[in-house]
């Protein structure tokens, strides 16, 4: 579990294709400080399991099914990428709750500088934009952000100095793809009620009368 603060601007050392997955060696100091084998670190917003440590760097395997519906996929040696470990359960919760599985991609379709933070908007695939609300919380290549107007097929943001300078958000512009992920909680909340709706339409059945009903008196 994260919280879509990002800690560390990190940058890709080598990808190596392993057929129909591929192999990623991220420089991240920071975060590979207290890292083992098997940790889980969060790279551009993608939940990634720790296959080795050195040098300041770590090891991570990505699959098929991860390169296919992530940006990872087009990440190449010298890119910067977003780093996050997980949250420690007594920490606070700066974000909200981000699980580092994204539900789709998005394209940054413009850019509006301002005098201390810029507007991005970014699209939306049809399947997410039910979860996004205005003021909501999204997670974009796994910054925690606020949505600052949702539509139908896009959403705006509003970015910070803090994270113009230390995320990659800083560095992309329109036609740069970025992973996203929505809260969970509207998913599950979705997922609820889809589910009373369904119960409540399926028919009582009506309890078969017993020998002595069916019969009657005499």
């Amino acid at each position: 579990m994260f919280t879509g603060i990002v800690e560390e601007l990190g940058e890709i050392r080598e990808v190596a294709s392993e057929g129909d997955s591929a192999r990623l060696t991220i420089h991240g100091p920071l975060v590979t400080s207290d890292a083992v084998h098997g940790a889980s670190i969060a790279v551009n917003g993608v939940c990634l399991t720790v296959v080795d440590v050195a040098d300041g760097a770590f090891t991570a395997d990505v699959i098929k099914e991860t390169l296919d519906r992530s940006s990872l996929g087009g990440l190449r040696p010298g890119a910067r990428v977003n780093l996050e470990r997980p949250v420690r359960v007594s920490d606070r919760l700066g974000g909200h709750i981000v699980q580092g599985h994204v539900d789709g991609v998005g394209t940054i379709l413009s850019r509006e500088p301002g005098e201390r933070w810029d507007v991005v908007t970014v699209s939306l695939p049809a399947g997410l934009a039910r979860y996004v609300a205005d003021k909501g919380s999204i997670t974009v290549d796994g910054i925690s952000l606020t949505v600052v107007e949702a539509g139908a097929d896009r959403f705006s943001v509003a970015l910070i100095p803090t994270t113009l300078a230390l995320t990659t958000l800083g560095l992309k512009g329109p036609g740069d793809v970025v992973n996203l992920e929505v809260d969970v909680v509207a998913k599950y909340v979705e997922r609820m009620l889809t589910a009373d709706r369904a119960t409540a339409a399926v028919p009582v059945p009506v309890p078969a009368q017993d020998a002595l009903s069916a019969e009657g008196t005499s």
